[in-house]
């Protein structure tokens, strides 16, 4: 090990290194034969050192995966150790190598997040049985190869026009959550530590290390249970962690992989390299769901290991940096300089999670739930975010990064054009105006206001203050938000939701309760008006922050009238107990509901009497129509909201509203999106309410656009609809036909 070491550090190319080490290897462990295998982009795997083979071989000979020995390792992530491997029925005679002498085989694979990067043999020509101690030992030597494969080191002395599959480029795709194109290099927010000390100078010492490191790490999980502020899923999350880090069976391969000579932070490693190798080749999705658990424990074992923060350094951001996660909360993206961020691509959010709404509020493009991301990344590598698409590239070639740096240009040019109608009225060809508001949610989002020219913000997620604060905001605390907010506009109208948790929103600090179906569940207004107290603070809060002005509020998932009428009377309560103390009120209180449950759609003649205004919620409404769940990814995409029942529905909304003389405005995604705000400002919708990006592209819509002409195209083919499960197409042959930019 200690040779090793050495040959590790010499000053040589990489070439010369590979062939010094199967040298040492083969010496070392009475064998004929040591050979190295690298796994090539093109899923290859190329012999690229050796020791006892034909040494014209190295470079030229090539195996699938799954081919003879050395590709059924590389398939399996596991190792393979044979007395007779000729008579294996993997095996594969290669002519070229000369090994058809060599009977005994012993292999390993290097893995990398879980992937293969290549294989370690070792072959004598006896029929000789290799221990466990032999192969723990070539384990260890396939840690430091996968270093330097990692590295790029060996890209080098690759055969001219491949790549080794560490370095390839990959295109991946996820679920587009922010628009936007972002070029530039990996952070990732939990960095991987690295391992710079393999082979230890003392096998009791590490012992030692790992033991106290694991009694620290477990102390810290207990404190964290025991915080009164840790509540709901989370508390759930580290109890996990708790029971996995008192596994006998997990402790025991720890203690073990020390044993064979390796440090505590290699033997953390080696575990779980080998557990995520087994687990990702599950098709299990509770096994593939525990995989992250693991991940997260060993990582922090790493970190406790090594003393490294958990977390990088948001002030230490580099220019052009693209963030990767697991996965993120918003607190934990706001702490990064907007400035540097050009990007965020994550494993498990989804376009509905409440970081997709921050960074659409920031313009981060960002990409969600990209398969093992954080296990196919490394620090500074070279990755291509498009956030309109799904597109992630990530080590990309430099016709892909011309394409995407076009594209790029090509955006910034358009956003130039938008920028140039922000003080043009939204008035339709035939003279119909048309309001486009701003979705905000954070003090961030205000300047937007005056940047795109919005009328007003149409809706404040007044939940994301709850979300990214450590512990409940109290009154005082809201109401300089609020204030803030109203301040930042003075000439134009604010509408605050009240709280919309429950469902995907969850307060880390909030008992929460397991559910079966939590969309459908206590969520929003439920959850306001079973806890009035907390409802009651919240409107006190906006009341006073909207002294002199027109404030709006807005109470979400209300289902019924009752339910209006009962977060109407705590309003009243708080009116009256403001002015008791001397304060001012709001010289215009309207209060309305965010319509997104569809039994409301029966109950429209009774509700418009009583509400001073409603706003479309499409994205729950549309989920609720179609009972297909908007964040599961199987279902999300089944339905278009351009299909004739979802357009005939909101169409049914704004019919109601017009006979009555009550304002229908719709702030969902739906009408951030130029195609369906199209539809629906010809269904009657003249108040739109979107993210601060969408404004522009829809007003270049509007501009163009003749309302009368499209409402009886529209009603024409809802009329002689034949069953067709979109309009989308005819709606796009109907803008391409009258020169309506989408």
């Amino acid at each position: 090990m200690r040779r090793l070491r050495e040959a590790m550090a010499e000053p040589v190319n990489a070439q010369a290194r590979l062939d010094k080490i199967v040298v040492l290897v083969a010496s070392n462990m009475v064998a004929e034969v040591c050979s190295v295998y690298i796994m090539r982009a093109d899923s290859r795997l190329e012999l690229f050192a050796t020791e006892g083979l034909a040494r014209e071989a190295v470079h030229q000979t090539t195996l699938k995966v799954g081919e003879g020995l050395v590709g059924l390792i590389a398939r399996s992530a596991e190792p393979l150790a044979l007395a007779d491997a000729q008579a294996h029925p993997a095996y594969s005679y290669k002519p070229e190598t000369g090994e058809e002498i060599y009977h005994s085989f012993v292999g390993v694979p290097f893995l990398r997040g879980g992937n293969t990067l290549g294989v370690l043999v070792v072959q004598n020509r006896t029929k000789r049985t290799y221990t466990e101690e032999e192969v723990e030992v070539l384990e260890t030597i396939a840690m430091l190869l996968a270093e330097m494969i990692a590295s790029g080191e060996l890209q080098s002395i690759a055969r001219p026009g491949t790549a080794i599959a560490a370095r390839r480029a990959q295109a991946l795709i996820g679920s587009p959550m922010a628009d936007g194109v972002g070029l530039g290099y990996v952070v990732l927010h939990q960095p991987r530590v690295v391992i710079t000390r393999i082979i230890a100078e003392d096998v009791g010492s590490e012992q030692v290390r790992l033991d106290a490191a694991i009694e620290t790490m477990r102390a810290n999980i207990d404190l964290l249970i025991d915080d009164e502020s840790t509540a709901g899923e989370y508390r759930e999350v580290l109890e996990t962690f708790r029971l996995f880090a008192n596994d006998r069976g997990w402790l025991r391969r720890l203690r073990e992989a020390v044993n064979t000579g390796i440090t505590a932070e290699a033997a953390v490693e080696r575990v779980q390299e080998d557990s995520r190798a087994r687990m990702l080749r599950q098709t299990d999705p509770y096994m593939r769901e525990r995989l992250h658990d693991l991940d997260e424990l060993a990582n922090r074992l790493l970190h406790q290991l090594t003393g490294q923060s958990m977390v990088a350094a948001p002030e230490s951001l580099p220019d052009n940096a693209i963030l990767v996660a697991r996965t993120m909360g918003p607190a934990a993206l706001l702490d990064y300089d907007r400035r540097k961020l050009r990007g965020l691509v994550l494993e498990e959010a989804g376009p509905a999670s409440h970081i997709a709404i921050v960074a659409r509020a920031l313009g981060i493009p960002t990409v969600g739930e990209v398969e093992n991301i954080t296990g196919i990344v490394e620090q500074g590598d070279a990755i291509i975010v498009d956030g309109t698409t799904g597109e992630v590239q990530v080590r990309p070639s430099s016709d892909i990064e011309a394409a995407y740096s076009e594209k790029a240009r090509l955006r910034a040019r358009r956003q130039e054009q938008y920028q140039a109608l922000r003080n043009v009225p939204a008035i339709t060809k035939d003279g119909v105006p048309i309001g486009l508001h701003m979705n905000a949610g954070l003090l961030v989002d205000l300047p937007h206001v005056e940047e795109t020219g919005a009328e007003s913000i149409g809706l404040f997620r007044t939940e994301l203050q709850f979300m990214i604060a450590p512990q409940f905001p109290r009154t005082e605390k809201q109401y300089l938000l609020y204030k803030s907010v109203m301040d930042a506009v003075p000439e134009k109208p604010v509408t605050f939701r009240t709280l919309d948790i429950g469902g995907d929103k969850i307060l880390p600090y909030m008992t929460t309760y397991e559910e079966e179906n939590p969309a459908l569940g206590w969520r929003a207004i439920r959850i306001g008006l079973d806890r009035p107290a907390l409802l009651r603070l919240q409107i006190r809060a906006m009341l006073r922050a909207g002294a002199g002005r027109e404030l709006r509020i807005m109470f979400p998932m209300v289902a019924s009238v009752q339910e209006f009428e009962h977060a109407s009377e705590l309003t009243r309560k708080e009116v009256k107990h403001l002015l008791r103390h001397g304060h001012e009120l709001p010289h215009n209180l309207k209060l309305g509901v965010m319509l997104e449950v569809p039994s409301l759609l029966w109950q429209l003649d009774e509700l418009l009497e009583r509400v001073d205004f409603v706003s479309v919620g499409s994205n729950d409404l549309v989920q609720y129509l179609t009972a297909a769940d908007r964040d599961n990814r199987r279902v999300a995409q089944r339905f278009d909201v351009l299909s004739a029942p979802i357009l005939r529905a909101l169409k049914s909304i704004t019919d109601k509203g017009a006979s009555v003389g009550k304002p229908i405005a719709l702030c969902g995604e739906m009408g951030g999106r130029p195609i369906e705000a199209m539809a629906l400002v010809a269904l009657g919708y003249r108040s739109l309410s979107m993210s601060p990006s969408s404004i522009g592209p829809v007003k270049a819509m509007v501009l163009k656009l003749e309302v009368n002409d499209l409402n009886k195209y529209l009603c024409e083919i809802l009329a002689l609809h034949d069953g067709a499960p979109s309009l989308r197409d005819k709606l796009l042959g109907y803008a391409e036909a009258k020169g309506i930019p989408l």
